[in-house]
């Protein structure tokens, strides 16, 4: 195979099997679970986002102008969020002035995982190709490491898309559309990769800032709800299981 070939298809692959064992694990726990699961989203997202991304970004880019991406992108998405909210919003009758919230956010949180996703997608496919135009053997490597990044994180996404009100194949369809960002930036990478290496930080940071922003504003305040001690324990079991499987793929893979 040649090198824009292997690109292609590993791209392409990493993509679709993050996103179906994503879904296989939703199958395999229930419907009725993925509210209790949000928990494990948020340590995915967090850990994803500080122990992962965050520090890529750091090491790519100058931690001052980092940390500006990130807060610059929390901001985006608090008025990206407004936006949303607005759209569903019709005079004094909307979710943000109900005594009783709906079980779902008319899918606020969903598409700001999205968006981050997308950027992290997309980065993703610069380092596979990257990794491929220096060598297939590294290419291949690099590829496996970033799939099992993946699929610890996009159980969150897809539990969050869940949440947030999407139904089982719409978050599926939707997870796989924001997969198909890696093979986008896999391609332009192939063809220009000395001009997106410097866009790598930003988009990292960017990723992080929506995965940060997500599980502190959306979901964290969810968890409140419920003020029991057993649920609190299992909250807090599950968050750290969240952030455990961050870690321990990373360690896995040699990162």
């Amino acid at each position: 195979m040649s090198t824009f070939s292997w690109i292609i298809a590993v791209s392409l692959a990493g993509g679709l099997l993050s996103v179906l064992a994503a879904a296989a694990l939703s199958v395999a726990v229930g419907t009725q679970r993925i509210s209790m699961l949000i928990s494990y989203a948020i340590g995915a997202l967090l850990g994803a986002a500080f122990l992962e991304i965050l520090p890529e970004a750091l090491e790519k880019g100058e931690p001052h102008q980092m940390a500006g991406t990130v807060l610059f992108g929390i901001m985006v998405f608090f008025v990206l969020e407004k936006l949303v909210l607005w759209r569903h919003c019709h005079h004094d009758h909307c979710e943000a002035h109900e005594a009783h919230a709906p079980a779902h956010d008319h899918g606020r949180s969903g598409l700001l995982i999205l968006v981050g996703d997308t950027f992290h997608n997309f980065v993703d496919g610069i380092l596979i190709a990257a990794a491929f135009l220096d060598s297939t053997q590294l290419g291949i490597v690099t590829a496996l490491a970033i799939i099992a990044h993946e699929i610890p994180q996009e159980v969150g996404d897809y539990m969050i898309l869940l949440h947030s009100g999407y139904s089982k194949m719409r978050a599926l369809a939707f997870n796989l559309l924001s997969s198909l960002a890696t093979l986008v930036g896999a391609m332009l990478a192939y063809f220009a990769l000395s001009d997106l290496q410097e866009w790598i930080p930003t988009l990292l940071g960017l990723a992080a800032a929506s995965m940060i922003y997500v599980a502190v504003a959306d979901l964290i305040p969810g968890l409140h709800k419920r003020t029991e001690l057993k649920a609190t324990l299992q909250q807090v079991l599950l968050i750290g299981l969240g952030i455990a499987s961050i870690g321990i793929v990373q360690h896995l893979v040699g990162e």
